[in-house]
């Protein structure tokens, strides 16, 4: 499917078989690193969103523009949902992570929840404006993090104090980036939180 935006923007809906008035976007890891919408990690918390009833809509970006317009592209998978479902939440990996902390902060529809697994604290513009530590600490609706301990890609020491200092929900795992031997303990906790928020 096509997301409604001046980008190219092409995302796959995981819907549960009974339907959901619920969905989650998910924001995939950084495009020019191999990141897109199939990432084992959003496919797993996708997985287990179905499980407890709530769709998921994962995407790719359109054109690489170094944070700015994939931010929009998540804003815009955000208004897709929005016409659809009655609640959302937002959930990004990786670069995704960051991605997804600036469209909370931005966005123009109510989110339930957010969750960020390995965010990154910078992206490659150099613009004030993509500040991620920033946008955590301006999203104004519950908000969780899973890092590892291990990650040594992700600069996620700074969202992780931003978050802490905001009152979010911070879970750390003794993992490396790609949570290898740690992928079912992150995905429970994005995919409980989500589901609990979002039902709530």
């Amino acid at each position: 499917m096509l997301v409604p935006g001046a980008r190219r923007v092409v995302g796959t809906l995981d819907a549960p078989v009974e339907g959901s008035d619920a969905c989650v976007v998910a924001c995939p890891p950084h495009p020019r690193h191999g990141g897109h919408r199939g990432d084992a990690r959003l496919r797993a918390v996708s997985d287990a969103l179905a499980e407890r009833g709530v769709a998921c809509l994962r995407f790719d970006y359109g054109d690489w523009d170094r944070g700015r317009g994939e931010r929009e592209d998540a804003r815009n998978a955000l208004r897709w949902a929005r016409e659809r479902y009655e609640t959302l939440g937002l959930f990004g990996y990786s670069f995704g992570g960051g991605i997804a902390a600036l469209a909370a902060a931005s966005v123009d529809v109510p989110l339930r929840g957010v969750a960020l697994l390995a965010p990154v604290a910078a992206l490659d513009a150099d613009d004030g404006d993509l500040d991620v530590p920033d946008a955590v600490t301006a999203i104004d609706v519950p908000l969780s993090l899973v890092v590892g301990t291990r990650d040594a890609t992700a600069d996620w020491r700074p969202v992780v104090a931003a978050a802490e200092s905001a009152g979010a929900s911070v879970t750390t795992l003794d993992a490396d980036h790609a949570f290898a031997g740690a992928t079912s303990e992150a995905v429970e906790t994005i995919a409980r939180f989500l589901a609990n928020r979002l039902r709530a």
